[in-house]
């Protein structure tokens, strides 16, 4: 066989081996498998009036807080509450011995009877001597020595009274009450110390936490808002733990500071919760919405279905022909599980809320359900 007749036939043979895996390359296409649907969930975009929120962070306070001293010294002789118990006002909360107390009462009580009784002598003597004086008896300055010496006896019978009142008072202060309702705290004194009056250290202090302030603070930008919503009237507020944001505790706006601090560019808000079941506490950290208004035809989705990337926020649309397309949004305020969208969706589109994670563009889905 000649060469070039063997190179003919060699070339024949290398078309034919190419066109058989190109045969097979096609039959592996043809018969590859079209993915499944992706199951997902799904929710329609709605157009409502949603609430305008100012969502802080806040801090519980004590609706009042007193600090119980003892003001007079002692020897404390008896305890009738336990710490962190709640106690009422005019509930007794301790003594003080009261027998140094008791005895300086009966020396004023008994120093007025004897300064009383003098003045009275006194008094009768000099009308007397006024009815010697008027028939000429007596000279007019032994006359008027006894009626002077009669109002000094009457002066100091009103010192002393003032004396007995000041012992009583005294006396009154060796039994502690409390001022409010309220839980008290930590102990500073217990029964046989030696109470000092007024002194630094104090017998509990006292909480008030039925109701209670929570304190938070808003940007200056809201000011005038904030100011509208309280003069239309009392602006409702919620404030929910951390450890149990789905069951807030309902309250309504109720002091606004009177300046701005210029160090944050913000202004100090209080807001007044009842707390019947003592949820929240002076000191915790709550999550705070406070409702300034309302927002018509507001576009909003579940915020579940809101996703975020480098590119920023977006959507898994569902299309009409039942596949799902990646959509850029622009989202405002979260409020209620909702997130308001002011640029990317149209009223009554459809977005994917769960299965998500196994869409790509062009996926097929397959709806199980809708929120």
């Amino acid at each position: 066989m000649s060469r070039s007749a063997r190179g003919k036939l060699f070339l024949a043979a290398g078309l034919a081996a190419l066109a058989g895996l190109a045969g097979c390359s096609r039959d592996k296409v043809e018969s590859a498998p079209v993915p499944p649907p992706v199951p997902v969930r799904v929710a329609q975009v709605a157009k409502v009036n949603i609430p305008i929120l100012a969502q802080e962070i806040g801090t519980g306070e004590a609706y009042s807080s007193v600090q119980v001293k003892p003001l007079v010294a002692g020897t404390l002789t008896g305890l009738f509450f336990k710490e962190g118990d709640f106690v009422h006002k005019g509930q007794m909360l301790a003594t003080i011995d009261s027998r140094p107390y008791q005895t300086a009462l009966d020396q004023a009580t008994g120093t007025l009877a004897k300064d009383d009784a003098q003045a009275k002598f006194d008094a009768a003597n000099a009308e007397r001597y006024q009815k010697l004086y008027q028939a000429g008896i007596v000279p007019r300055d032994q006359y008027e020595q006894l009626v002077s010496q009669a109002e000094s006896a009457k002066a100091l019978v009103q010192a002393d009274q003032a004396a007995v009142e000041a012992t009583k008072l005294q006396l009154s202060y060796c039994k502690i009450y409390s001022p409010i309702d309220g839980k008290t705290g930590a102990l500073q004194l217990w029964v046989g110390n030696l109470a000092k009056a007024n002194d630094v250290s104090v017998l509990v202090t006292i909480n008030q936490v039925t109701p209670l302030y929570v304190d938070f603070a808003v940007p200056q930008d809201l000011l005038a808002r904030v100011r509208q919503a309280l003069e239309q009237g009392r602006p409702r507020a919620t404030a929910a733990l951390q450890t149990d944001p789905e069951h807030p505790e309902t309250g309504y706006l109720d002091f606004i500071d009177n300046s701005v601090d210029q160090t944050t560019g913000t202004i100090k808000l209080k807001a007044v919760f009842p707390n019947a079941r003592h949820r929240l506490w002076p000191g915790q950290f709550v999550n705070v919405e406070l409702q300034l208004g309302e927002q018509a035809g507001a576009l909003v989705v579940p915020s579940q279905a809101v996703q975020t990337s480098q590119q920023g926020a977006y959507v898994w649309v569902v299309k009409k022909d039942g596949t799902a397309d990646m959509q850029p949004v622009k989202t405002a305020q979260q409020v209620q599980g909702r997130t308001v969208i002011t640029a990317g969706l149209e009223p009554g589109q459809t977005v994917v809320t769960d299965g998500e994670l196994r869409l790509v563009p062009g996926s097929r889905v397959d709806v199980r359900a809708s929120l």
